[in-house]
C-alpha cells in the first residue's frame, strides 16, 4: 500500500515556453488549491514555513519566476524580462499543471503577476489572499521616488543608485527585519540564500530591467480594480502594518471595491510570514472554510473557525 505523506514538500521543475520553472508542491491534489506568487528580491523559499502550516489541509504551488530561486536565469539580452512576461509564464505554468481553479496567493511582485492573470481568468480564481502587494497609487510612497526616478530616465546614474539602496545584501536585510517586532525572530537564511542568488552574473541586470518595468503596472490598477468591482472575489487580506515598502496606505483601497473582504493588518513588516507565518496560516484555514467546500472534507475546523469568526 502506497504511503500517502500530505506535509511533505516535493521540489519539481517543469518546462514552460524553453524555460524551466521549479515549483514547490505539497498537500493533495484533490484539495482545495493555493497558488503561492513571490516578492522581490525572494522565491518560493519565502513560503518555506507557511506550506508545512497547510499542507494538510490544501493543495500549495509556489513556482520560481524566470530569472528567480531555481528557475532558468536567461540573460537580459535572451529574454525580456516584463511583467507582462512573467505574467504569461506563470499562466502557461497552471496550464502544466492543470490547474483550473485555484485561488491566489500574492505578496509584493506576485500582485502585479497574479493581477494579470486574474483579470484574464476571472472564471480560475476561487479567491484571493493578499498579503503586502498592492494594486492602488495610494501604495506607491517615498520608497518609490528612485524608481520613479528610474522610470523617468533609465540612465547609469540611476541604475547605481537602485544598485546600491536594493541590490545589496545590507538592502536585501533591510526588507526582512525593518518593521518587524523582534528581529531575532527572523532567519538570516533569508537575506543570505536571496543575496547569493542576487550575485549571479547577469541578475542585477535582470532585476534592473524589472524596476523598470515595474512602471507598466500602476496604469493597470484601474483594470484591476474594475476586476474587483465586478467579480468581487472573496478575499482575505494579511498586510504587514510597517512595510516602508508597500505601506498600509495601500492596504485600506481594497475596501473600497471589494466588498467580501477579511481585512487583517498585522504587527510585522513587509514580509509578514517570516514573524506570523502560525497566524496568517490560520487565517487562511477560517478564510477558506467560509468560501470553499474545505468544511466537508475538514469538519473538526468547524467550531475552531466558529469562534474565530
Amino acid at each position: 500500500m502506497e504511503i500517502q505523506y500530505t506535509h511533505r514538500t516535493f521540489y519539481k521543475t517543469v518546462n514552460v515556453d524553453g524555460l524551466d520553472i521549479f515549483y514547490r508542491e505539497s498537500g493533495p491534489r484533490d484539495a482545495n488549491t493555493i497558488l503561492l506568487l513571490h516578492g522581490f528580491p525572494t522565491s518560493s523559499h519565502m513560503f518555506r514555513n507557511l506550506i508545512p502550516l497547510l499542507s494538510d489541509k490544501f493543495h500549495l504551488v509556489a513556482p520560481d519566476y524566470p530569472g528567480f530561486g531555481n528557475s532558468s536565469m536567461p540573460g537580459v539580452d535572451k529574454y525580456d524580462y516584463t511583467f507582462d512576461g512573467i505574467a504569461e509564464v506563470i499562466d502557461r505554468f497552471t496550464e502544466k499543471l492543470e490547474l483550473h481553479r485555484y485561488s491566489l496567493y500574492m505578496m509584493d511582485y506576485g500582485a502585479p503577476v497574479g493581477y494579470r492573470i486574474a483579470v484574464k481568468h476571472p472564471e480560475r480564481i476561487a479567491s484571493l489572499i493578499v498579503q503586502n502587494g498592492n494594486a492602488y497609487e495610494e501604495g506607491l510612497r517615498e520608497f518609490w521616488e528612485p524608481i520613479k526616478a528610474y522610470w523617468k530616465e533609465k540612465s547609469e546614474k540611476n541604475a547605481e543608485v537602485l544598485r546600491k539602496s536594493l541590490l545589496t545584501v545590507e538592502a536585501t536585510k533591510w526588507q526582512y527585519t525593518n518593521g518587524v517586532r523582534n528581529a531575532e525572530a527572523i532567519a538570516p537564511d533569508n537575506w543570505i540564500h536571496d543575496q547569493f542568488l542576487l550575485e549571479r552574473p547577469g541578475n542585477k541586470e535582470i532585476q534592473l530591467q524589472l524596476f523598470y518595468d515595474y512602471r507598466s503596472n500602476p496604469p493597470l490598477y484601474p483594470e484591476w480594480q474594475a476586476y474587483f468591482r465586478e467579480f468581487q472575489p472573496p478575499t482575505l487580506l494579511v498586510w504587514g502594518k510597517h512595510d516602508y515598502i508597500f505601506p498600509k496606505e495601500g492596504a485600506h483601497p481594497y475596501k473600497r471595491d471589494i466588498h467580501n473582504i477579511e481585512f487583517h493588518l498585522l504587527d510585522t513588516g513587509h514580509f509578514a510570514s517570516e514573524e506570523d507565518s502560525d497566524k496568517i496560516a490560520y487565517l487562511i484555514t477560517c478564510f477558506m472554510a467560509k468560501h470553499t467546500d474545505f468544511l466537508d472534507k475538514h469538519p473538526e475546523y468547524r467550531e475552531i473557525c466558529r469562534l474565530a469568526a
